[in-house]
């Protein structure tokens, strides 16, 4: 078993070499000396905390990082993401959301002129569409607890709702009933722990 040294030290050589920096280059920017930067790779010494800090800052990767071994997914799972990359993130969904906005109105003046009568339902329909795509989204990029709970009910009540204004009749509001356990369950998923 690797002691922690040899395990720091490698993963500052792999986050070196991925950034393409020489050691005298990486030492020049952290005002050490290439023999020093060599040692810390080598597992021979370690660098104080706040060096160790300020090299997580600038590979954008979280200490915890540097502390275990480099499987793929102590990698993924310990790499910081980059604002620039959230803020995509952000952008991307947004986007999308946009998009299927963009189709619920395509579709509803494609019937208004086709059989001048718009279907408005579109509309509608255009919610659960998009708290099931934002939940998705959330699943996929963002990894948020609170906000996947947020999605999932806004996607339950948008859905029975649409539903119920859909299929309108005397007995159809009983369709919400169907939402209390479904909604008890949801939050009891929320609390576990994952």
């Amino acid at each position: 078993m690797k002691n922690i040294r040899e395990i720091i030290g490698e993963n500052l050589s792999e986050l070196r070499k991925e950034a393409k920096l020489t050691q005298l280059e990486l030492a020049e920017k952290f005002n050490y000396s290439d023999k020093s930067i060599s040692k810390w790779e080598k597992g021979e010494t370690l660098p104080d905390i706040v060096t160790l800090n300020e090299l997580c800052e600038f590979y954008g990767v979280t200490l915890d990082y540097l502390t275990h071994e480099a499987t793929q997914e102590n990698k993924k799972k310990y790499k910081k993401e980059s604002s620039r990359d959230h803020y995509n993130k952000i952008i991307l969904t947004a986007l999308m959301v946009s998009v299927i906005w963009m189709i619920a109105t395509i579709i509803y003046v494609w019937s208004l002129i086709k059989f001048n009568n718009g279907i408005w339902m579109a509309f509608v329909w255009g919610a659960p569409v998009t708290f099931l795509f934002l939940t998705i989204a959330n699943h996929r990029y963002f990894h948020q607890k609170t906000l996947y709970f947020v999605f999932t009910s806004c996607f339950l009540w948008s859905t029975l709702a649409a539903s119920f204004v859909q299929f309108l009749s005397d007995r159809v509001w009983t369709i919400f009933l169907l939402g209390i356990p479904i909604q008890a369950a949801l939050f009891l998923y929320g609390k576990m722990k994952h």
